[in-house]
Order: structure tokens, then C-alpha cells, then sequence
């Protein structure tokens, strides 16, 4: 074979620096030969069965025209086809029984082949293979399969099929490791004539492997176009290669191992990621395979039994490594905020797959991150296939199947995580190919000193510095430990995270509940910070164990002062507490106002019909240290999947008013609720704990739901950090839960002109032009965010 082994490694071995080069000194700006993969649309499974099961888009791949798109769901045993002659508007096509768990498909022609796993038991496997008519959604023809079947590849000549019989192992059978008898093999479908006279041939593959060389493992396959199929042994870390047209075994070889360094592998609780470890002679492990070219390969080392080198590998067809990741991809999720702390003992950001296509004269190799879920896309450039990062997209939970349909400049990912109690579900997301700006990430992360990424996530409020309109605060809650305030410069897309604030008290960090942040008002240079309590006193099984706090910060995060609620209403307490802080300044004296997110016990209680009930507006006086309190009236729950609305976070609008998000606990198409409103503090008298509270009016200022949809993806549930600037151009996100039962994404979205500016003053209305201007300063440095 003709080998290429000069891949360049000069530019992807310094991918951390490149990323923040890329992110930060030229934030994803439109050149002539540069065109960015933006996500159109996101089809939930469930649309093709029942909104209340449980589905699990795996595997896709499209038909020929590129229209169709095909996908296994092994939850319901169903092949399911999605229409999407109209990408940014897919339709379910409905989905048909395949008579046991489908675990892979691939199109032929105007066939889909789908593997299906029949298996009683571990040591007694079985499938078949369907032949399935993508347009009539027929079964036209089956084939007995050798054992239980995980990858179906098809070669780009159409002349064969392969299909991997893994065999899979007990993973609770003593210790879990091979051998297991029986082992597994790969199959070839030579695909001449009629479906029903295809004809199988049996490549045996032990024997092959150092580790367990009686039982293969075989995980994954891909074919090139000399018909040589590439086919993964996860397990035992090995890499063979057949001939399919004599079945011969042409080469193979271990996968090898890696040595990682600045990566996290503890977990702790609550959450701390920190990039101070290292792996050493840590086993490949590969799962998904692509060809990149009929002599180099590319492996998603996602690792199953004690590897797992969270990267991605290039090989020769000699075996040789070009390229190897390192822990690059550990440390772009953590800037981008999807790093899953609770896998770092595991396989970290877990690379699941890869996909290598041609769109026009640009080469593209995809790579699926399971657990950060995202997808990296690279450029394959020159005749030396230098790769140069491109961009990360967003995926659903769990992304396993990738297809790039370079015909119609398409790019799909099948997540297959679902639970809609959790607020995700199992999704196909779409991808096209634009020439504009990437419209993902909105957050990135700078270095620190010791050129690792600052890590981020959960973010829980926001406040714009009121001297500089570049500078934005904003705080995580409490799933991440050792709380800190983030300094973020917000003049461009993304907005990046350029330094960090440590909170401390008596040269300690502490861990608080950061639910909100504001500037103090009396320009001191300080913080004030909302902690929410936890536990119910009216539920014995979330007992208090903390309560509401206002925490006075330094500039440099000392803790000044830390201030609680009277006892009276302490003794009220519900794990609902606060969510948002805001600082004005009331005849001279600072004013610090909270929002409460649901009732507390004694408050009016929503009956779910008509009337929304109410919470809490708290006014803290700094000066006289007193409590006073009004209500606010929440909208009655509208999803169809119940649920409660409540306050989540305030900003000081001047003059009195103030801007709140009132959302539901609801995300994906059960959303009904995330907006935002306003009221006068000045419309009502605040009193004291024990005195009948008045009521505040409130006026809509904006529905983001429609600003949410815009972004191609499900609506995200915890809307969360809401801030003004001196424009009245309002930035929102959501909190993305550390990537814990979420895709981990972080929309941040800026909507101009929403709130108008008094003449002067810092005072604003709601405005209904939405893109309208009311001063004359100059916006140039804004347009590209």
C-alpha cells in the first residue's frame, strides 16, 4: 500500500493555544475560504412513538438523496425515518418494529441494513440483519447474523457490507473481563443481486490480539475504497484490517497507549475541576473508526475496560501513530464549560466516534465527545493532511451516531440519552454548512498562568459592571466547590472568561449556593453575592442545613460581611430561596433587593388553575440592617408536563424598577414559561416580617422563547443570569448544571435595545423595538457579538 505518513503535527499539538487564538484575538470572524457549521435544527425521537416513552436515537445515516434520514432506537426496537427535505424543519416519518434491539444501521442504495441483536443471554447471542426499504419502510428481506451484531459499515462502492458481531461481554460476570466465550468475528455481505440472495462469509479474528486473544471484542467498523475494512477490538486495545474482497487479514496492531498530563482525574463533591493530574502508558481503547484516506484512519479513544486516552488517534495503515491528541480535548471542554467532573476518574470528555467526509474542496474529520456532548470538527488540509481546528458543536446527551451529508452541506448527530423528568431527550441534531460566523460557543474560558483553560460552568447570575459595559460578573452555584466570582469580557462573541475572583473568608475558600451578583451601588468596588439556603422545614426528607445568605465581597474576594434573613422568616424556609441580588442606592444608602424563586411556608400557594400564587421581593437596608418585604405574583404553570414557575433572577433597572425571569421547571418542547418582566418597587410600601404584605404589579418586557428556539436547539430549561447595560441591551443564560443530566450547553444571548435609557440617566423602560437604539453612542465594538 501507498503510505502518507507526513501529517502534520506542529498546529494540533498546540491546539490550547490556538483555540484561545481563535476564541479570543480573532472571535470566529467571516473569511473568504472559511466556512463554520452552525446547528438548524434539533428533531426530538420521541415525535416518531410518544412523548411519554423513553427512545434512543443511536446510529443514523441518510438516504442517497441526502432527504431521509435513518436511525436505530434500541429503547422501543424500533428503525426510525426522518424527513428532512427541509433541514431547518425536519418531520417524523414514523418508525417500524425491527423484532429485537437495533444496534446499527447503514444505507445502500435504497436499502437501510439493520443490525438487530435477538440475544437470551450473553453466552448464548444472536441477530439478524434487515433489509429495509427506506421509502416504502418496508422489510424486504432478513438475514440470520453469527452472534449479536454492534456496526454495520458499507463500502463507498456498494460492492460489500460488513457487519461486526462483538459478542459483547458480562460486565458482572466475575470481574467483568474477557475472555467470555463466545468471541466475536466480522461478517461480509457480498451484495450482488436480490437483498434476499446476499450471501455471508465468517472472518474469524481470534488469535489476532496479545490481551485476549480467544475472544476478539470487535467494536467498530469502516471501509475505504479499496475495500479494506478497518475494524476496532475495544478491549483489547487492537486494530485489524481485512480485505473484504478475499477476507483476508491484511495487517494489525495494538492501539499503544498515551501519556496525559494537565488533566482532572478525581472526583470530588461538590464538583472541582482541576487540570493537575496525569495519566501514564494509558490504553487507547478505540471505539468509532473512519478512514481519512485509503492509507490513514482515525480512532475515537473512548476506552471500555481499564483505557480510555480521552482523544483521538491517527494511524498509518502500518499501525505507526501521526497524530495523537493528547489532552486537547480535554481542555476545549473546559473552556467551553462541558466538562463532565463526575467522569474524571472514568474516560473524562469519553470520545465516542468519528466521521471523515469531503464537502466540496474542504475535508472534515468530526469527532463525537459522549460525555461533553459535543462535536469537534477539524479541517484535513494539503497534500501532508495537516488537521487544523475548526470549531466545537453542540449535541444532545450522549452523542453515538454521526453522518456528514456533504451533498446538501449537512452534518447530523444521533444523542441517545433521554428522560424527560430531567428536562433532555433523545435528539437528532442537524448541522449545516454556512459561510458565516460559528454561532457556538457564547462562553469561552482565557488561560491561566499555567496555560491550562479557567474552568466554568453552572452559571447562576449576572451583573454588568456599571463603569465599563465590556465587563460582565458573573457566579456558579453550588455544584461546583470553592466559590469565585468570573470576570468576563462580554465586547465580542464568544464571550470570554478572563479571570477568575476566589472567594475567601479568614484565607479559606468557601462553598456557597451563588444564585446571583451585583455590584455594589455605592461604588466601593465590592460584591455582593446571593447564596440560597437548602432544605424545607416543612419536609422532613430535605431537612435545612443551610440558610440565605447576602455575602459582602472585596474586590479581591475576601468576605466582608454575611448577612441573614430575620429568624421569623428563616423559620419559613423553603430550598427555594434566593436567586438573584440587586444593589441601588436609595437616599444615599445602599439598598440591596432578592428575589425568592416559590412560597415559602404561610405565603400564597398557586393553585395550578388560575392564579400563579406569589414569592417574595426582599429589600435589605445596608444602613439600618432591616428586612422588609412585597410579593409578586407568579404566572399559573402552563406545560403540559406540570411542574412549577418561579423567580430565578433581579436586576436593577433604575428609578425604582426592576427586571426579573420567571420561568417554569420545564425545558425541550414541555417549555412554556422563561420571561422576563418588570416592576416598581416604588408602586408598593415593603414592610416586615408579620405585617400584610402588598403586591407588586408587573409589566411583560420579553418572551424568550422565541430567542431560545432561534438557537436550533431544545429549549433549555434554567434560565438563570440576567443583565442590562447602559444601552439597554439585555444578555441572558441558562445554568447548565455542570454538564450533570444536561448537554451541558451555555447559551448566552444578547438581545439589543430591548430596555430604553431615560435622558440622563441610568433609568430604563421596556422598549417593543427590539433592535432600537436610544442614544448615540457609538455601537461599532458591539456588532460582532
Amino acid at each position: 500500500m501507498k503510505k502518507n505518513k507526513d501529517l502534520s503535527l506542529n498546529i494540533v499539538n498546540a491546539l490550547t493555544a490556538i483555540v484561545l487564538l481563535t476564541y479570543v484575538l480573532q472571535p470566529f470572524t467571516t473569511q473568504a475560504d472559511n466556512r463554520y457549521f452552525n446547528r438548524i435544527a434539533t428533531f426530538p425521537v420521541y415525535l416518531n412513538t410518544d412523548i411519554n416513552l423513553e427512545t434512543v436515537a443511536e446510529i443514523v445515516d441518510a438516504s442517497k438523496d441526502g432527504k431521509t434520514l435513518v436511525y436505530t432506537d434500541s429503547e422501543t426496537g424500533k428503525l426510525g425515518f426522518v424527513d428532512i427535505r427541509k433541514p431547518a424543519q425536519p418531520k417524523a416519518l414514523g418508525a417500524i418494529d425491527v423484532g429485537g434491539e437495533p444496534t446499527s444501521v447503514a444505507v445502500v442504495g435504497d436499502y437501510a441494513l439493520v443490525a438487530v441483536n435477538t440475544s437470551p443471554s450473553f453466552v448464548a447471542p444472536s441477530g439478524h440483519l434487515h433489509v429495509v426499504d427506506i421509502k416504502t419502510q418496508a422489510i424486504v428481506a432478513t438475514h440470520p447474523l453469527a452472534g449479536q451484531p454492534d456496526s454495520v459499515a458499507v463500502s463507498p462502492d456498494e460492492r460489500y457490507a460488513a457487519v461486526v458481531i462483538e459478542n459483547e461481554r458480562d460486565e458482572d460476570l466475575g470481574n467483568g473481563e474477557p475472555p467470555q466465550a463466545p468471541s466475536g468475528l466480522l461478517q461480509i455481505i457480498d451484495l450482488i443481486g436480490m437483498p434476499s440472495g446476499w450471501a455471508i462469509r465468517n472472518i474469524n479474528l481470534d488469535g489476532i490480539a496479545g490481551l485476549f486473544p480467544d475472544d476478539a471484542e470487535p467494536e467498530y467498523v469502516d471501509i475505504n475504497t479499496d475495500n479494506i475494512a478497518v475494524v476496532t477490538m475495544q478491549e483489547n486495545n487492537h486494530i485489524v484490517l481485512i480485505d473484504l474482497a478475499t477476507g483476508n487479514i491484511v495487517n494489525h496492531f495494538t492501539a499503544g497507549t498515551v501519556d496525559l498530563h494537565q488533566i482532572d482525574t478525581k472526583e470530588e463533591d461538590p464538583a472541582l475541576i482541576s487540570l493537575t493530574d496525569s495519566l501514564l502508558a494509558i490504553s487507547r481503547e478505540p471505539d468509532g473508526v473512519s478512514w481519512i484516506s485509503n492509507e490513514l484512519f482515525a480512532t475515537a479513544d473512548e476506552g471500555d475496560l481499564f483505557g480510555g486516552s480521552r482523544g483521538f488517534t491517527v494511524f498509518d495503515t502500518d499501525g505507526n501513530v501521526v497524530f495523537s491528541s493528547g489532552n486537547t480535548l480535554e481542555h476545549e471542554v473546559v473552556r467551553l464549560g462541558h466538562y463532565p467532573d463526575d467522569r474524571s476518574k472514568n474516560k473524562g470528555n469519553e470520545p465516542e466516534n468519528v466521521e471523515f467526509a469531503v464537502f466540496g474542496d474542504k475535508r472534515f474529520l468530526f469527532v463525537a465527545s459522549e460525555r461533553s456532548n459535543v462535536v469537534f470538527v477539524y479541517k484535513v488540509k494539503g497534500k501532508n493532511n495537516r488537521l487544523e481546528f475548526v470549531q466545537t458543536l453542540p449535541a444532545g446527551v450522549g452523542p453515538e451516531g454521526i453522518k456528514a451529508i456533504p451533498d446538501r452541506n449537512l452534518f447530523v448527530a444521533a444523542s441517545e440519552n433521554d428522560s424527560r423528568d430531567d428536562n433532555f431527550r433523545s435528539v437528532i441534531t442537524i448541522y449545516q454548512l454556512k459561510e458565516k460566523s460559528a454561532n457556538y460557543p457564547t462562553v469561552i474560558s482565557a488561560n491561566r498562568v499555567d496555560g491550562t483553560p479557567i474552568p466554568w460552568g453552572a452559571l447562576s447570575g449576572f451583573a454588568i459592571d456599571p463603569k465599563n459595559d465590556k465587563t460582565m460578573y458573573s457566579v456558579h452555584d453550588s455544584f461546583y466547590q470553592q466559590s469565585r466570582i468570573y470576570v468576563m469580557n462580554i465586547q465580542k462573541m464568544p464571550a470570554v472568561i478572563v479571570d477568575e475572583i476566589v472567594l475567601k473568608d479568614g484565607g479559606q475558600t468557601v462553598n456557597l449556593d451563588a444564585e446571583g451578583v451585583a455590584v455594589s451601588a455605592s461604588n466601593d468596588g465590592t460584591f455582593w453575592v446571593a447564596s440560597e439556603g437548602a432544605g424545607s422545614v416543612d419536609d422532613p426528607s430535605r431537612p435545612v442545613t443551610s440558610l440565605n445568605l447576602l455575602v459582602h465581597v472585596a474586590a479581591d474576594g475576601t468576605v466582608i460581611e454575611t448577612i441573614t434573613l430575620p429568624d421569623a422568616v428563616n423559620a419559613k424556609q423553603r430550598r427555594f430561596g434566593f436567586e438573584g441580588v440587586a444593589s441601588v442606592m436609595e437616599n444615599g444608602n445602599e439598598v440591596l433587593y432578592v428575589a425568592f424563586q416559590r412560597a415559602w411556608v404561610g405565603d400564597p400557594e398557586p393553585n395550578n388553575i388560575d392564579d400563579g400564587g406569589k414569592v417574595r421581593i426582599g429589600r435589605y437596608d445596608t444602613t439600618n440592617g432591616e428586612w422588609t418585604f412585597a410579593y409578586y405574583p407568579l404566572e399559573v404553570r402552563q406545560s403540559p408536563n406540570g411542574g412549577w414557575v418561579g423567580l430565578s433572577e433581579i436586576t436593577a433597572l433604575g428609578n425604582g424598577r426592576f427586571a426579573v425571569v420567571e420561568r417554569d421547571n420545564q425545558g425541550n418542547t414541555d417549555a412554556r414559561i422563561k420571561r422576563v418582566y418588570v416592576f416598581s418597587a416604588r408602586e408598593v410600601v415593603f414592610k416586615a416580617e408579620g405585617e400584610a404584605l402588598d403586591t407588586v404589579s408587573k409589566t411583560l418586557a420579553r418572551d424568550l422563547l422565541p430567542d431560545l428556539k432561534a438557537t436550533g436547539g431544545m429549549v433549555l430549561e434554567k434560565i438563570e443570569s440576567l443583565a442590562i447595560n447602559r444601552r439597554g441591551d439585555m444578555y441572558f443564560a441558562n445554568d447548565n448544571d455542570g454538564v450533570n443530566d444536561s448537554n451541558g450547553e451555555t447559551q448566552l444571548i444578547r438581545v439589543k435595545g430591548v430596555f430604553k435609557q431615560s435622558h440622563h440617566s441610568h433609568d430604563f423602560d421596556y422598549n417593543d423595538n427590539d433592535y432600537e437604539f436610544d442614544d448615540d453612542e457609538d455601537d461599532d465594538e458591539d456588532d460582532d457579538y
